[in-house]
């Protein structure tokens, strides 16, 4: 049996058809993303890629909840993150981010650190993970990703 992390089904995000105050016609409906289905698995590497503006980003941030509450914006579809509605109202946005991570597009603007382990072990510190487990996921982290030898040197 395999182990479905994330399961998309029919996910589409649509903005505008909002009249706004002295408009005499609502705005334009927008579909900016449309029946996106994935099934994403324990172990999976998973990268998105297309060209800027295709969605890639809305995409990792509606299934993180980032905008979700903007209005004019409808969200439609299923998500489950291990099996839970990722929309219910039980699952707090800020529980959520602590279980998706993502990188954005341009990792020069998520530096925070003057050296590379500090950078890489930020959002621990965040989540309050303790200073020995913290060192020993930064090490396992740069070994597996072969940028151990980097650990003291300034990330850019």
């Amino acid at each position: 049996m395999t182990d479905n992390i994330l399961e998309v089904r029919g996910l589409t995000k649509t903005y505008g058809g909002e009249t706004k105050k002295g408009a005499k016609q609502p705005t334009p409906i927008l579909d900016v993303l449309k029946g996106i289905d994935i099934d994403i698995y324990r172990g999976d590497v998973v990268c998105l890629i297309g060209p800027s503006g295709c969605g890639k980003s809305t995409f990792l941030k509606t299934l993180n909840r980032m905008n979700d509450l903007v209005p004019g914006v409808r969200i439609e579809g299923d998500v489950r993150l291990k099996g839970e509605d990722i929309f219910a109202r039980e699952m707090q946005p800020t529980e959520l981010r602590r279980r998706v991570g993502m990188v954005f597009q341009n990792p020069d603007n998520q530096i925070v650190a003057t050296v590379v382990e500090e950078d890489v072990a930020f959002a621990l510190e965040n989540l309050g993970v303790p200073q020995d487990e913290m060192r020993r996921r930064v090490d396992d982290s740069m070994k597996m990703a072969g940028i151990y030898e980097y650990r003291e040197r300034a990330p850019h």
